[in-house]
């Protein structure tokens, strides 16, 4: 592979491995540092396992200085915590993911699982609950009933402990937005992945809730996402990857991680005709006014 040598080291693979398995480049440093809204550090999508440091030291190399380790289930809420404590370059959110919400339900264990969410949650590092929200894509029928019902607990988490709220929305727009209209929103909510259109983005700036975007907004069916962007309040704005998931284009289809937030960052600078240190400069604002400090 061509670019295998400026593959950060705890990323490469074999030169014989499928393309959609390698990692891409390392990109260009950004001229400020800014910080990964939302990664996986434990979900493994490659032929290797890196380690919270080594992700965090690749990512710190390109000007992606700290990040939110997010968890979606019990096991990886658990990770979360201990790597909040591992590596002060990461914050943490914890919760049930709504796909996951049906299978703790079956088990009769979703109580008992949510009730260990907002334990976790009580960790000074953990700085939201999430990711949390409604999937129409996954989930159907019956099963949706206990996404509804976990959705609105780690509301009142997130409302009792002062923490922000990480939502995951798929194919559910207008179920979310009525679900936080009748709970009652935290002061801090935030979009995760960003997946709505310019009609979203629009009532996102009405509500000063938070649009986290992903490596999504530089694929090619992606208009909306980038007509979102165009008209979302510049104040409100984030950076994520995803990662594993989401890796931006070119790359699209391969392993994502922490050290690709440039790629995205360029795009979201381009697309909104902003200078690339003031794009890095507000995505940083904006990232302390959700989670605090790092230090």
């Amino acid at each position: 592979m061509a670019d295998y040598a400026s593959v950060p080291a705890p990323y490469r693979v074999p030169d014989d491995a499928t393309s959609r398995r390698q990692f891409p480049p390392a990109p260009e440093p950004l001229p400020v540092p800014v910080i990964d809204n939302h990664t996986h550090l434990d979900f493994r999508n490659g032929l290797v396992e890196v380690s919270v440091q080594d992700a965090m030291d690749a990512a710190e190399k390109v000007g992606v200085r700290a990040a939110v380790q997010v968890g979606c289930d019990l096991e990886s809420s658990r990770f979360t915590v201990e790597a909040v404590d591992a590596d002060n370059r990461l914050l943490g959110a914890v919760a049930i993911h709504p796909n996951d919400a049906p299978r703790y339900a079956e088990k009769g264990l979703l109580e008992e699982a949510i009730a260990e969410i907002e334990a976790l949650a009580a960790h000074p590092r953990i700085r939201a609950i999430g990711e949390t929200g409604l999937d129409f894509y996954r989930t159907h029928g019956d099963a949706l009933t206990h996404q509804f019902s976990s959705f609105r607990r780690h509301i009142d988490i997130a409302k009792r402990l002062g923490l922000a709220l990480q939502i995951h929305d798929r194919d559910a727009h207008d179920e979310v937005v009525k679900v936080l209209a009748e709970e009652g929103a935290p002061d801090r909510v935030v979009f995760h992945c960003f997946s709505g259109d310019a009609r979203l983005a629009r009532l996102c700036n009405e509500r000063g809730w938070y649009m986290s975007f992903a490596g999504t907004v530089t694929f090619k069916n992606a208009e909306n996402l980038r007509e979102a962007l165009a008209v979302a309040d510049p104040s409100l704005v984030l950076v994520e990857t995803d990662s594993p998931f989401l890796t931006p284009a070119p790359f699209r289809g391969r392993p994502n991680a922490s050290y690709m937030v440039p790629y995205t960052v360029r795009a979201m600078a381009e697309l909104t005709r902003t200078e690339l240190s003031d794009m890095c400069d507000e995505l940083n604002k904006n990232t302390r006014n959700v989670y605090g400090s790092w230090s």
